[in-house]
């Protein structure tokens, strides 16, 4: 594969940090100079900004500006978006400032299945390291710049680890969820490309659920930040039960505050568009 570069002209709502450190992904790497890579798919792309421009370049299965367009979600209009929940109230309008570069990735369905399971009770430097060992043992292997990056396996490849090889590559309790999944999928006793044809919401989330690891909070991150992309979807960590106690319950005791409460004043503060002002929220209150 021979490199591409794609230059997005004037873009807003787009920025370098907004977009990978806010929790969506565990593949995109910071540079010396400040730029970032990361690999998806079979793509190695390497993403800069200069002033008002983004540069993307790097190695891609297809044309990198199709690529880039569909991954990123470059044809979705995030400022008329930003417009309409920042009428919603000043806290909203504040993490919006806070955050406006923020774009949702369309990441691959099982890639999230998986990162996300790993991610549960783990922090992102070694949920990356942990995702990172996987790629390299199980994927396969693409030099590029002179340096080895690795593809996420596919269902047939991650099969072949054990959970005895799982758990030498340190993923706690979470070897045998990883595997029953991997296996379930494999089977397809769970059908993914069934997932992203349906329809209901409902649906799909209880289908998630049935997944080995996967409790409401990870079902809801794999519903907003994959190729579903169900943006009413609110995923609830302790930071957003911080953040919508303080902002919209403010119940004395945080701990009190439980899922329903939190997912009923979403919806009716933020309706079709809470995933997208859950990380607003989750964003500026965990950075700032």
């Amino acid at each position: 594969m021979k490199e591409q570069q794609f230059i997005l002209k004037n873009v807003k709502s787009f920025e370098l940090k907004d977009i990978f450190d806010c929790g969506q992904c565990f593949r995109w790497n910071k540079e010396e100079n400040g730029s970032y890579t990361g690999i998806f798919g079979h793509n190695v792309i390497n993403v800069s900004k200069d002033r008002e421009n983004v540069v993307f370049k790097g190695i891609c299965e297809k044309d990198i500006e199709t690529t880039c367009r569909e991954y990123f979600d470059l044809n979705r209009n995030y400022e008329k978006i930003k417009e309409k929940l920042s009428k919603i109230d000043e806290h909203m309008k504040k993490s919006i400032e806070y955050g406006q570069g923020i774009r949702l990735l369309n990441q691959d369905l099982w890639e999230t299945i998986i990162s996300f399971i790993i991610s549960a009770n783990n922090n992102i430097p070694r949920i990356k390291g942990i995702i990172e060992r996987i790629s390299k043992m199980y994927g396969d292997e693409i030099i590029y710049n002179e340096k080895s990056y690795y593809t996420f396996p596919t269902v047939e490849q991650l099969a072949k680890a054990t959970v005895e090889d799982l758990r030498k590559l340190g993923l706690g309790f979470r070897d045998v969820r990883v595997y029953e999944t991997t296996h379930m999928i494999l089977e397809k006793r769970v059908d993914l490309e069934a997932l992203e044809q349906e329809k209901d919401f409902n649906k799909v989330r209880e289908t998630l659920l049935t997944l080995s690891g996967v409790g409401p909070k990870v079902a809801d991150c794999i519903l907003l930040f994959s190729t579903l992309k169900r943006w009413e979807a609110f995923p609830i960590d302790v930071w957003v039960r911080r953040v919508m106690n303080e902002l919209y319950i403010q119940n004395e005791d945080e701990t009190k505050v439980n899922k329903a409460q939190i997912e009923k004043v979403a919806k009716e503060k933020f309706g079709n568009l809470a995933g997208i002002a859950q990380q607003y929220l989750f964003y500026w209150k965990r950075e700032a």
